[in-house]
């Protein structure tokens, strides 16, 4: 399995305990779409490693404790610690035309309803208060707060994300 074939679920961020237990960190929107998991690849010294997870208990703020499979001393999952976990990439649930994975629409044209062309996604700034569309327009960086609404079509086929930006925000940029 490649990085490129698959997307970060998140990362293991400490030791649950003295058995080899380890709580994931879920870097993802909805938790209970991973309810299931049977496996998780670790990145390990640049490759992903699978590991069979043997039992899993989901807590509150994005949290799960798992258990893998021959991880069973503190030692063992120490090792683990700060790693990033991933899942191959048809995992990821369906979206719809208004929804994307920040991932995904990296280097998408930006459109404007009434603007037009605003650019190209450089990144989707993930603050917890305000995610933040980053879009280059050649040299020029304009920001877009993520707010409920902004997105009108994601079209995936033709790379490209339609918004409608608040009143007055693309003036701020000229």
């Amino acid at each position: 399995m490649y990085i490129e074939d698959c997307f970060n679920l998140g990362y293991i961020a400490k030791l649950h305990g003295f058995k080899g237990e380890v709580s994931l960190f879920l870097d993802v929107t909805d938790v209970g779409n991973y309810t299931d998991l049977k496996l998780v690849y670790i990145e390990l010294d640049s490759q992903l490693i699978p590991f069979v997870i043997e039992n899993v208990k989901f807590m509150p703020k994005g949290l799960a404790t798992i258990k893998l499979k021959g991880i069973d001393s503190e030692a063992k999952a120490k090792e683990l610690v700060k790693k990033r976990a991933y899942l191959p990439l048809t995992m990821l649930p369906e979206l719809g035309d208004t929804e994307f994975y920040d991932h995904e629409i990296i280097n998408f044209s930006v459109i404007d309803k009434k603007e037009g062309k605003i650019g190209i996604v450089e990144q989707v700034i993930d603050l917890p208060s305000n995610p933040l569309l980053q879009i280059l327009d050649g040299e020029k960086e304009v920001l877009v707060p993520l707010i409920p609404g902004l997105v009108t079509l994601v079209n995936r086929k033709e790379k490209i994300l339609e918004i409608n930006t608040p009143e007055g925000l693309l003036e701020l940029y000229r």
